[in-house]
């Protein structure tokens, strides 16, 4: 065996040393062939492999509280949502908290009794924003929205909605438009054109003339009170819903008080403006059955009528939104608790929730599998908006759809401090005949009664109503 192993290594030796000459000389016509790595064998090392361990996930949960959810035997769209999120996430747990309220003290109560035992759940739906502003509930979401692709698809009116101080305290929760819709068929029938999204004041004004006839048991338009809301923006586009332009309201402006006179004007073209007689000659016993029983052009109503008319109108329809090609909104909002123990998780659940383009795609196949439709997306862009339209395709609809950054929010009880005061239950200090110490409300419906004339005290309402608004932001920002 020792003589083998010599030969052996004699040859090796022998071809190394004929390598090496042969790399020096040059006169040789033999090719030269240079060792390969095979030529030398190394000793093999036994490899140990490892076991992978498997990343640690852990558990989270979340909290949760929302008016919106039903019952577990319903299991609504929310609740679906819920346990997509959680297929997608089978660490996270999400704990519905309790917010039943037999006593009816109210959704801000309950919250407040929660945050009192340091319960406050780590998402939820909010009612009023300010209040849980001044009592520092809110988490704030800036950072991680600005990270967020979907966020910088949300329209700006939205944004500027949950938006305190230049932080993010909310998230968009929902959002439907609001507007006026139209039967297409009647106008058609009558041979007018039909109004369309973008209308001017004046057109607007002439097609609801054209159609009005109670004496055929025909109206114009359907009621009187929202055109207060919308038509100071229509002649001063700084003014926003019901003259706030971002800070104050201008119940004293030009804009405003001709709001309060087109209202006026308008009424006789309203059931508001229906004698009892003249009542007797449509079916509808109120407003709100005139468009669906076709005894009305137009109604002003929100988005979330849209699914009830495309499924039970028997006749063409469309949304125009405000004359003047804008539409108001109504928003609900999310929020997110600072006390949360894992602030991203919450946030994550909550964009799932809310804004989120996944989710929304979820939505839609959830919405189809029950023969229902998705709400509105809140991150607008080309595919969710190809989304919607494979529900709803009504131009008008669409129309506003790309068109929403310039909205009126119409929700600003929800989101802006003061603002119930300064627009239904303050009390300026008035007295109309009979009625003392009126409220806000009292003087607004029924500015157009003869009770009284509306310039005679708009300087008062407008300095009670601001000062309202004023002591209200100092408190949410001491």
């Amino acid at each position: 065996m020792k003589t083998v192993k010599l030969i052996n290594l004699i040859l090796v030796l022998s071809m190394v040393i004929l390598g090496i000459a042969g790399c020096k000389s040059t006169a040789t016509t033999e090719p030269v062939v240079e060792p390969t790595k095979e030529t030398v064998v190394e000793p093999t090392k036994e490899v140990v492999v490892e076991p992978t361990a498997e990343p640690v996930v852990e558990p989270v949960v979340i909290r949760y509280a929302n008016w919106n959810l039903g019952t577990e035997e319903e299991n609504n769209m929310q609740r679906q949502l819920i346990a997509a999120y959680t297929d997608l996430y089978p660490n996270v747990t999400i704990e519905i908290v309790d917010m039943s309220d037999p006593d009816g003290q109210g959704w801000d109560a309950l919250l407040t009794a929660y945050a009192a035992k340091g319960e406050l759940p780590d998402v939820f739906m909010a009612n009023n924003v300010p209040l849980y502003v001044k009592n520092g509930w809110l988490a704030d979401l800036t950072d991680l929205t600005a990270a967020d692709a979907d966020w910088q698809n949300v329209p700006l009116a939205l944004k500027n909605g949950v938006t305190y101080g230049g932080e993010v305290l909310g998230l968009p929760a929902a959002q439907f438009v609001m507007g006026y819709f139209v039967n297409r068929d009647l106008y058609e029938a009558a041979n007018l054109d039909a109004p369309e999204y973008g209308i001017s004041v004046e057109d607007f004004t002439a097609a609801v003339i054209a159609m009005h006839d109670p004496t055929k048991g025909m109206l114009g338009l359907d009621e009187m009170e929202f055109m207060m809301g919308w038509y100071a923006n229509t002649q001063d586009p700084a003014l926003r819903w019901f003259s706030f332009d971002g800070a104050h309201m201008n119940y004293n402006s030009d804009a405003f008080k001709a709001a309060i006179t087109f209202a006026g004007e308008m009424k006789q073209y309203t059931w508001q403006g229906l004698t009892d007689e003249q009542k007797a000659n449509f079916t509808s016993v109120g407003p709100w059955e005139l468009f669906t029983n076709q005894e009305v052009g137009m109604r002003w109503d929100g988005g979330w009528m849209i699914p009830n008319f495309a499924q039970n109108a028997t006749f063409e329809w469309d949304f125009i939104g405000i004359p003047g090609g804008n539409q108001a909104l109504v928003m609900d909002v999310m929020a997110v608790s600072n006390t949360s123990a894992n602030l991203a998780a919450a946030y994550d659940f909550a964009k799932w929730m809310t804004f989120s383009s996944a989710a929304y795609a979820k939505e839609a196949e959830l919405a189809l599998a029950m023969g229902s439709a998705p709400k509105m997306p809140l991150s607008v862009d080309a595919a969710s908006i190809e989304l919607y339209k494979s529900f709803f395709d009504n131009p008008g609809i669409i129309a506003a759809l790309e068109n929403l950054d310039n909205s009126l929010i119409e929700s600003l009880a929800k989101i802006i401090p003061g603002y119930v005061n300064a627009r239904w239950e303050g009390k300026p200090g008035i007295d109309i005949g009979d009625d003392k110490d009126v409220n806000m409300w009292f003087m607004f419906n029924f500015a157009n009664d003869g009770r009284y004339k509306y310039e005679d005290y708009a300087a008062q309402l407008e300095e009670f109503a601001n000062r309202i608004l004023d002591e209200a932001l100092a408190e949410l920002n001491p």
